[in-house]
């Protein structure tokens, strides 16, 4: 008699820092999971994590942390759902304590790791010669001065680490997304950390998993050709995944959206350069071979995975200072709109020049217009009833990107007519560089705490 494989469920409780909260809060109430997973950091929301922390020590984590894990601590502690997240951002130990403190306020006795060790700003600041960028060749030294972060991207042995030593929340900081994922599977399943294969199945379900409702339906909606019912209530996804690696992805049979041949291809898709070596801390996966084919409603079944020696490498994603935007918009509407917002914009231009504004890259456009793809591109056989003006410059200081907005904000007395809804802003821009490190300089380290 054949036995039964068994299986596992994590949920993907978010996609990005801002996402929604009451789709994650679903899972655990009516998901049936086994772990509730948050996928939180973008390249650029760390390096802005670390200008926080720099400014408070006690900072420097997601800003929804604490609103997230209210919502959904008393859920998964009644259920023993586990939680894996990145939130810690650039301090995932001060995260972990205020989740438990979080939890002691509400009655509840949990084990809270911190996974830490990505954070390698002080030898890349110590050995910036030894390691290159990987755009241009530069040496790494070249942007030390600027450098606000370097985070190395880890793997799912800490996160493997910390589940065995009985943590019920695992906080990282910078990891691999997928790895999200492949370290409660690890963990649950007892995989090898050389197991090719099955590293690379658990790693297609973490990627499926990572973006939330862009594989349940929200990116995918275009509405009369891939239409998505009950968007605002939109589901997010369950992986369910067998001991073998193989993958079925769903969703609560209550919530909005679908799940779809169609939804799970668009998201494996997502950021893959080449499907054949997608490059990851753990193993270098391989997606070339998988195939789906559906499992009923709202569910669908992907094989094909697999996956072969890791590199050895991280890459690290360095952050820094690399220049400022000044920005300034107003509204024309109305007969002729097109024709005065077009004036508007020679105006600022004229009048950038004549105050001898020092700009490095700039941006005249007619959002509706021309904004996305040029004049080229855009139509002109329909006059629009309403335009949004919109200059912004790139600056080295700034004082000169206050400028560009000052230039716009001045058209609502000094011409053309009927301008209106003037807004303008001036910010620092924070970009993002790569490198690669041996692994062996980023080990990391589990820190548990109890509530």
């Amino acid at each position: 008699m054949k036995t039964e494989l068994k299986t596992f469920r994590i949920g993907g409780g978010a996609g990005y820092s801002g996402d929604r909260i009451e789709p994650a809060l679903e899972l655990a109430e009516h998901g049936d999971i086994d772990v509730l997973m948050f996928e939180c950091l973008a390249e650029r929301t760390i390096a802005l994590a670390q200008q926080v922390r720099r400014k408070d020590p006690s900072n420097g984590y997601d800003p929804l942390l604490e609103a997230r894990m209210r919502a959904v601590l008393p859920a998964c502690a009644a259920r023993g759902i586990r939680i894996v997240t990145n939130m810690g951002a650039a301090n995932p130990q001060a995260a972990a304590e205020r989740t438990r403190d979080i939890a002691r306020e509400l009655g509840l006795k949990l084990r809270v790791a911190a996974v830490t060790g990505d954070d390698v700003f002080d030898l890349l600041q110590a050995r910036g010669q030894d390691f290159t960028l990987m755009d241009g060749g530069a040496p790494v030294a070249s942007l030390q001065a600027h450098m606000v972060s370097a985070n190395a991207y880890l793997g799912a042995q800490g996160i493997v680490d910390a589940l065995a030593q009985g943590a019920d929340v695992v906080i990282t900081g910078r990891v691999a997304d997928p790895a999200l994922a492949l370290g409660p599977l690890i963990h649950a399943f007892g995989w090898r950390m050389d197991d090719w294969h099955r590293l690379g199945c658990g790693t297609l379900a973490g990627h499926l998993l990572e973006c939330a409702g862009q594989i349940t339906g929200g990116y995918f909606a275009d509405p009369g050709i891939k239409d998505v019912p009950d968007l605002a209530r939109l589901g997010f996804p369950i992986g369910e995944v067998g001991e073998d690696g193989s993958v079925l992805i769903t969703k609560v049979a209550t919530a909005g959206g679908l799940v779809t041949e169609a939804t799970c291809k668009e998201q494996l898709l997502y950021e893959i350069h080449d499907p054949a070596r997608y490059l990851t801390p753990d193993v270098v996966a391989d997606f070339s071979n998988v195939c789906m084919h559906g499992g009923g409603k709202d569910r669908v079944v992907i094989e094909g995975a697999s996956g072969t020696p890791r590199t050895g490498q991280l890459k690290v994603s360095i952050g820094y200072l690399d220049s400022y935007i000044g920005e300034g918009q107003i509204s024309y509407a109305g007969p002729n709109a097109v024709a005065r917002g077009k004036l508007a914009l020679d105006i600022v231009r004229e009048r950038l020049a004549l105050t001898g504004v020092q700009m490095t890259e700039t941006r005249f456009e007619l959002i509706g217009v021309d904004a996305l793809h040029g004049a080229a591109l855009s139509r002109t056989d329909a006059e629009p009833y309403e335009v949004r003006v919109r200059v912004a410059a790139r600056t080295e200081s700034m004082a000169e990107a206050v400028r560009i907005g000052n230039e716009v904000e001045t058209l609502l007395t000094c011409g053309p007519s009927g301008g209106g809804g003037a807004t303008k802003s001036a910010r620092e821009i924070i970009a993002v560089a790569s490198t690669l490190i041996p692994a062996e300089l980023a080990p990391h380290a589990v820190h548990i705490l109890e509530s």
